[in-house]
């Protein structure tokens, strides 16, 4: 496989060095918050669609599908978002330009375009969208809030984010709707799981 060297720093090196600057001078307690936010705050977007699913059990056959496949379309996004970074050899803006971040530099050889985490957020924020509007409005600004927390720490270039959620966004569009046609299948789980209620009376 052909890898590209992609140098980040010459798209939007100034706007990056300008807001580790602004993250190196803010209050220690805002860093402290959006490090844990920018580390764990996917562990939200797991607690969504585990509420998601929970709202669906009883509900159409078709939105059943969608609660279940949503965590299907957030690993198939991961797992497009990491090929095309494998192709994009792009170093880290705080190990290519030096600079003093809130979280310590990921390690040589861990690629930094697109961000895995936006496009993780982008496709679970689509799809919860998609499956349950009431979740979908909370979980599209914690996807945006996630990207802009991984440029804050230093991890990421802004378009490294803007193209994770591009990425993640699109993955969930186009993967989420075709859920509906394994809306028979949920009709027949549900089928069997009733049938021995129904005998044992």
């Amino acid at each position: 496989m052909t890898h590209l060297a992609f140098g980040g720093a010459s798209i939007d090196g100034g706007p990056y060095t300008r807001i580790v600057y602004l993250a190196q001078h803010a209050p220690p307690a805002l860093n402290t918050l959006l490090s844990y936010w920018t580390d764990y705050g996917l562990a939200l977007f797991a607690a969504l669609m585990l509420i998601g699913w929970w709202r669906a059990r009883r509900g159409a056959s078709g939105a059943m599908a969608l609660a279940l496949a949503t965590p299907l379309v957030v690993v198939a996004a991961f797992l497009v978002n990491d090929l095309v970074k494998m192709l994009f050899d792009e170093q880290r803006p705080c190990r290519t330009l030096h600079t003093a971040t809130v979280e310590a530099c990921p390690g040589p050889g861990d690629w930094s375009f697109p961000s895995n985490h936006s496009a993780i957020a982008a496709a679970a924020a689509v799809a919860l969208l998609l499956c349950d509007r009431q979740l979908g409005r909370i979980a599209v600004p914690a996807a945006l809030l996630m990207a802009a927390s991984r440029v804050w720490v230093g991890a990421h270039y802004p378009h490294d984010v803007a193209a994770g959620l591009i990425a993640g966004a699109l993955v969930a569009r186009l993967l989420t709707p075709l859920a509906r046609r394994a809306a028979p299948a949920v009709d027949r789980i549900r089928a069997t799981r009733l049938r021995p209620l129904v005998a044992a009376r």
